[in-house]
């Protein structure tokens, strides 16, 4: 998810935090807990662990506040405790209106045999929309039932009794609307139907209940829901509803830390600091006449110093040892961040030619000297782009520590997910003094000897980002008022998809190997981070990137650039991600006999005509991959070939496109209806 010198040394750093981390930890073994049927605050219908099956509103209340009607009720002895028993803080998850939009679904059928059930995999989505499917997710709202894939759990392999089954939409589902789960005719390796659970049959019954419970009645209008899509009560195994969060709830945050920000600022431009002017002869680099490094003033909505640790600051009502309430909006700490930023401007650029602006998004736990990297140099001059990058906090090198120690605790990762929100401000910010009159355009460093500019302000700005850039960069698109285009690199979406098929995961899941080592328990971890992560990544944002655009927000364009076998960013979120903004895909998109699909890109309508205005997805065959494991593995191991991760990003074709997209909002061919390159 990142340039490979910078994977490098963020893997580097991880595994040596793990490894110390890892020294002082008890014993890996799952920790002794009583059975959970028999606690009031579990579900009975999977007492495989409390939480399942998960997503789940028998975990919701009542709140005629929230957007939803409901908020998230977590009880503390539930969540997943690390090996010291510590189970993780609630808090911050129970001021949800609903769960992620794209969520695992998790639950544990003893004996399942996925095959011969006939679930659907990842190389067949569309098999999961057929009448007799053994799993059914239905959209209460609309009637229609959504695609998924299903998985059981890889990295249980050999452990059947902490083994979940992993069901994955495979487009965004609805925010604010109920889902059904509905699972039917399930066997096992024999062949033989799997029977239902004793608590479920008991519920539909009715037979047997020693107390009045309001589950009974939920499950039974579960089941008549599912029977009137043709689901027949008889076969059911299983069926629970969940309700996904609000719009609101999703991205509230974030856009109440945007508007009251630019509020303040009103028409000024945001204070910049240049602390470093390079100049390069073209002996010393024939590609960069100039670099500029310096911060930009952004207000902090975070508390304390900002730093990793921080939290978003929601005022007295939140301060120091006081959660917010649920309906809390961060304010301003009355501190100011001093935002790190570094711009490129290209020898290409003169005073009669000034150069192009975008800001870029650096990858995985990097640093925004990635624009120094080799292939962003050479659009850079070729096509006339001053590159500006600042650091995405939260998921930066700086951040490595704290994230390492995160999945030893993580009660502490809602920081993680509240200091990439002030990372977004700080992009915003950076952008917008990109483009102010009284910005960058007005400041030396961004002007020749006799004083013109270099910079083109007026020409309007773009956002283009790889790996972690294009996976955040999805979501700061969302909100971005300051341009419409951008083009997401080797992206996707959904974290708990992306982590355990990512090579880049590995360090990552030694840490929670040793801390959470039940399988059942990390499958439940992936679930729970993903409802915070949804506040600071694409997952949450993506569908309002590009049509349906969030408040006082533009409509955008988006540009996807995948790599084929891609082994740190999963190909299969990014096809998520492009049905959810409505992407078209450029066809034929792949050579040959390369994809395990039964019909690739199911879903994904194909681009008729060049040029073409609107979001595309162009997949980038390096003609050295090999298509990824379709469980939830990652691709390593020399079977896989060389990682393709970054060659999108350095294709002469790939640069051109996205310079006439990023300055026109067409997507024009560059491979001459072949597959790319």
């Amino acid at each position: 998810m990142t340039t490979s010198r910078g994977l490098r040394l963020a893997v580097s750093v991880l595994v040596t935090a793990g490894a110390v981390l890892l020294g002082t930890a008890a014993p890996a073994a799952p920790p002794t807990t009583p059975a959970p049927t028999g606690r009031p605050s579990c579900d009975p219908i999977d007492p495989t662990a409390c939480l399942l099956p998960f997503p789940n509103d028998y975990f919701t209340v009542p709140d005629r506040s929230s957007p939803t009607g409901k908020r998230v009720r977590f009880p503390a002895a539930a969540m997943p405790a690390n090996v010291q028993g510590t189970p993780i803080d609630p808090t911050e998850w129970n001021r949800q209106d609903g769960f992620s939009p794209g969520s695992p679904i998790l639950v544990r059928v003893p004996g399942l045999d996925a095959a011969a059930s006939g679930i659907a995999p990842v190389t067949d989505i569309g098999h999961s929309l057929a009448p007799n499917a053994p799993i059914v997710l239905l959209n209460t709202r609309t009637g229609e039932r959504t695609p998924y894939w299903a998985e059981l759990d890889a990295h249980a392999a050999g452990q059947p009794d902490r083994q979940l089954l992993i069901i994955r939409p495979a487009v965004a589902l609805a925010e604010g609307t109920r889902y059904v789960v509905g699972l039917r005719g399930l066997r096992d390796g024999n062949g033989a139907l799997i029977p239902a659970p004793k608590a479920f049959t008991t519920y539909l019954t009715g037979a047997g209940l020693k107390q009045r419970d309001a589950r009974g009645p939920q499950l039974r209008r579960n089941v008549a829901e599912l029977s009137r899509t043709g689901v027949k009560r008889h076969s059911l195994y299983l069926a629970w509803d969940f309700t996904v969060a609000s719009r609101h709830g999703l991205t509230g945050r974030m856009l109440a830390v945007r508007d009251g920000a630019f509020a303040d600022l009103g028409r000024a431009a945001p204070p910049v600091t240049v602390t470093q002017v390079a100049d390069y002869s073209p002996e010393q680099d024939p590609l960069i006449a100039r670099q500029v490094s310096g911060t930009i003033g952004v207000p902090s909505y975070l508390t304390g110093d900002g730093g990793p640790g921080s939290r978003l600051h929601y005022g007295p009502a939140g301060g120091a040892g006081t959660p917010p309430t649920p309906n809390a909006l961060p304010t301003p700490s009355g501190a100011t961040v001093a935002a790190d930023f570094v711009c490129n401007i290209p020898r290409s650029a003169s005073a009669a030619r000034p150069a192009h602006l975008s800001l870029y998004g650096h990858g995985l736990l990097g640093r925004p000297t990635e624009i120094n990297a080799g292939n962003v140099r050479t659009m850079s001059n070729t096509h006339n782009f001053t590159f500006c990058a600042t650091s995405w906090i939260g998921m930066a090198a700086a951040d490595v520590p704290f994230v390492a120690n995160a999945f030893t605790d993580l009660s502490v990762f809602p920081a993680v997910a509240d200091r990439l929100q002030q990372s977004f401000l700080n992009f915003l910010f950076l952008g917008r003094a990109m483009i102010h009159p009284a910005g960058f355009a007005a400041h030396p460093a961004f002007r020749d000897a006799t004083a013109r500019p270099l910079i083109n302000r007026v020409g309007g700005l773009h956002y283009d980002g790889n790996s972690q850039g294009g996976i955040n960069g999805g979501a700061l698109t969302a909100i971005a008022q300051d341009w419409t285009r951008s083009v997401l690199g080797v992206p996707a979406m959904n974290y708990s998809t992306l982590l355990q098929r990512s090579v880049d995961f590995a360090p990552f899941q030694t840490v929670l190997d040793g801390y959470y080592p039940d399988k059942v328990d990390q499958q439940l971890v992936l679930a729970l981070l993903q409802m915070l992560w949804d506040r600071s990544e694409a997952n949450g944002y993506a569908q309002h990137m590009t049509d349906r655009p969030l408040p006082r927000t533009p409509a955008h364009q988006v540009l996807m650039h995948v790599a084929f076998g891609d082994q740190q960013v999963s190909p299969a979120a990014a096809e998520v991600q492009a049905r959810t903004i409505g992407a078209r895909l450029h066809t034929p998109a792949l050579a040959d006999g390369w994809s395990l699909d039964v019909r690739p890109y199911w879903g994904i309508a194909p681009i008729r005509r060049y040029p073409y205005t609107g979001s595309a997805i162009v997949i980038w065959n390096s003609g050295a991959a090999y298509a990824p494991p379709p469980t939830n593995l990652a691709p390593a191991g020399p079977e896989y070939g060389d990682d393709p991760h970054e060659f999108p990003r350095a294709q002469a074709g790939a640069q051109k496109q996205k310079a006439v997209f990023l300055l026109t909002g067409e997507v024009v061919d560059v491979c001459a209806r072949t597959p790319c390159p």
